[in-house]
């Protein structure tokens, strides 16, 4: 078997876990979703782009797209409908920083963007106004309906 080609993803997940409501993980079989299977539902499904595109965008063929795509509706239908539990984990992938992490400042209103894999911690204030209380908003400029990152109190 040939090695895989590293496929380009532009999504960094922060939820990685999924399990079925009452049900002790401890007695769950696992599903096992590869960070690039999630890309392409997200590239499909989510932005309801068209093969060719999501192909492009994650630097594979059209029918290698197609086969990620198939195998990650089969792990999800298989939790879905046998209540198993679905990990996202894994896969040959390098982050492609096409798409950015966007960010606004409640003091000023002033809004930037910075590049995937920044940590949280290093984002501390507003570049214009040094205020702490900013907040990550995704692209139609909504938050992301958490609480602003500001750090009052701690120093």
């Amino acid at each position: 078997m040939r090695p895989k080609k590293i496929r380009f993803i532009n999504f960094n997940p922060q939820t990685i876990y999924f399990k079925p409501r009452g049900v002790p993980l401890s007695s769950l079989e696992e599903n096992i979703l590869t960070v690039d299977e999630l890309e392409a539902l997200r590239l499909k499904n989510y932005k309801k782009l068209d093969q060719i595109k999501c192909a492009r965008k994650m630097e594979i063929s059209q029918s290698t797209f197609q086969r990620i795509l198939c195998l990650a509706n089969q792990k999800i239908a298989d939790a879905l409908i046998n209540g198993k539990a679905i990990k996202i984990e894994g896969g040959v992938i390098k982050m492609n920083n096409e798409e950015k992490r966007k960010f606004k400042c409640e003091g000023c209103k002033y809004e930037w963007e910075e590049e995937f894999g920044t940590g949280r911690r290093s984002i501390m204030s507003c570049p214009k106004c040094k205020s702490e209380e900013i907040h990550r908003i995704d692209q139609d400029g909504h938050g992301s309906g958490r609480q602003p990152w500001g750090f009052k109190g701690e120093k």
